[in-house]
């Protein structure tokens, strides 16, 4: 009998196709579940959850193990809400989301472990005894709640449908061109919206395999991507840049899709790759509240934030079109149906998503130039961090640049100074970089200060936060980072 839930009528057509071939490979290339395997563990765990109501809500934190699937396919069957949780957050973090998601138990292993476990080692249904009643999810019940901070620090969740799901599933893998008779390499977390979105859901809808890595250094994944054959990296911008500067690189004559996103991809980045390893790098620009947005699937363009085209099934418009920039408005099946507890329906619901980011036409396609939050109040004129990241880069010997604003001295009326921090060649220097800027910027532009950096600090995702650029490199934050750089 067909089930009615779309992903799970799509993972029994993948089950029946493809059966006893190989699904999940370790990093050696050895076989880590079939098909018919992670059906089998799916039954399994079915019966580990056969006490819990439908609508009550499980945490999954267990990393990149091969057991993902097999506990999703089973949650959707018991009609149970799904939260991933990525085992970087800290536990203050993890228990606000829960708490916040209603969530009655975990999938961990042991005591909410956050250290890599062994493939043979099974995750454990750890009951929550902080929660005394399950969300009342009334009309369209969702599969999966994804974690997202927002605009502030306080977690909260987006609310997804099975359809939801597998359309943005379908519209990835038809945009990119992935097919079952490729090899997906997933080091990104599964639990994050990217490698959800690319891994996970490709393998149960479309039956496309995958290799799931725990190491995550760049050595390891070349030499893993040698061994084991895999034609499609979805990955960020950090992991190309470490590749272009390694010697002895491996060969690898099986790779032929790399996919970046989470952060923007440099140009330099970018053409350093290409050189080294004559495969072109596609930049992919999506978002948790609705999945891919843009795609670069000529991965031609020389411009500075170029994401590319709007993905097959995405419309995407421009929310202010007579300015230089603008918010667009992203039309697609596989928005979520709101945030949840406290739902914003002028930024999400109904099928459209409009998200923080400021972005400007560039041929066919778009290309984005910053984000609301991110625009410096200097003296009552109004900075785009974007447009001082270009400058810099134009700088022979500025490999990296990021642009953010933070508090001037005290009396200066919550007036904010430009800051810069860049990955610079050594003979590059501070002076060197602000007399480029006094002679080719506006003077309110001009950074205040430039820290030149072995490498700008980004978190699990590849994301750079210029929040906490600001933060780290306030008045006094900086003073403190530059005595333990001189210890």
């Amino acid at each position: 009998m067909k089930s009615e839930d779309p992903l799970l009528a799509a993972w029994d057509e993948t089950l029946s196709n493809k059966n006893a071939q190989p699904a999940i490979l370790s990093s050696t290339g050895q076989i880590a579940r079939t098909f018919r395997q992670i059906e089998e563990r799916a039954r399994l765990f079915e019966a580990k959850i056969e006490s819990f109501e439908v609508g009550e809500v499980i945490a999954v934190q267990i990393g990149n193990h091969e057991d993902w699937p097999s506990i999703l396919v089973a949650c959707l069957r018991k009609q149970l809400v799904v939260v991933p949780v990525e085992q970087s957050i800290s536990d203050e973090q993890r228990d606000a989301a829960l708490q916040i998601c209603r969530a009655s138990a975990v999938a961990s292993f042991g005591a909410l472990a956050k250290e890599d476990v062994s493939s043979g080692t099974s995750p454990k249904i750890l009951r929550l005894r902080t929660i005394d009643t399950t969300a009342e999810w009334h009309k369209n019940p969702p599969s999966l709640l994804k974690l997202t901070s927002g605009t502030t620090a306080a977690p909260r969740a987006i609310r997804f449908r099975s359809d939801q799901l597998l359309a943005d599933c379908n519209q990835i893998c038809d945009t990119m061109g992935i097919s079952d008779v490729d090899l997906n390499f997933g080091v990104i977390p599964i639990s994050h919206s990217y490698g959800f979105s690319n891994l996970l859901t490709p393998l149960i809808g479309r039956g496309v395999p995958l290799v799931l890595s725990r190491d995550r250094t760049p050595r390891a994944v070349l030499a893993d991507f040698a061994r084991t054959g895999a034609t499609v990296f979805p990955g960020m911008p950090l992991f190309y840049q470490a590749f272009s500067e390694m010697d002895d690189i491996p060969a690898l004559p099986k790779l032929r899709l790399c996919i970046s996103a989470g952060a923007p991809l440099p140009i330099s980045v970018a053409k350093r790759f290409r050189k080294e390893f004559r495969l072109a790098i596609h930049s992919f620009y999506g978002a948790s509240e609705c999945g891919g947005i843009c795609y670069d699937c000529d991965a031609t363009n020389e411009v500075e934030g170029f994401v590319g085209q709007p993905m097959k099934g995405v419309d995407v418009e421009l929310v202010d079109p007579a300015a230089s920039s603008s918010q667009i408005r992203v039309r697609s099946a596989a928005a979520g149906d709101g945030y949840f507890p406290e739902p914003d329906k002028e930024k999400l619901g109904n099928g459209i998503f409009v998200p923080d980011d400021l972005l400007a036409r560039e041929g066919a396609g778009f290309r984005i130039v910053g984000r609301i939050s991110d625009v410096i109040n200097v003296a009552g004129k109004k900075v785009n961090p974007a447009e001082v990241e270009v400058h810099l880069l134009r700088f022979s010997g500025v490999r990296q640049a990021v642009v953010f604003g933070r508090m001037a001295a005290v009396g200066a009326l919550r007036n904010e100074e430009v800051v810069a921090c860049v990955v610079a060649l050594p003979q590059v220097s501070e002076s060197d970089l602000l007399r480029f800027c006094r002679g080719g910027l506006s003077p309110w532009q001009v950074p205040k200060q430039i820290f030149i950096m072995d490498a700008i600090p980004t978190n699990e995702r590849g994301k750079t936060s210029r929040r906490d650029l600001a933060r780290r490199f306030s008045m006094t934050g900086a003073t403190s980072w530059l005595r333990r750089l001189g210890s």
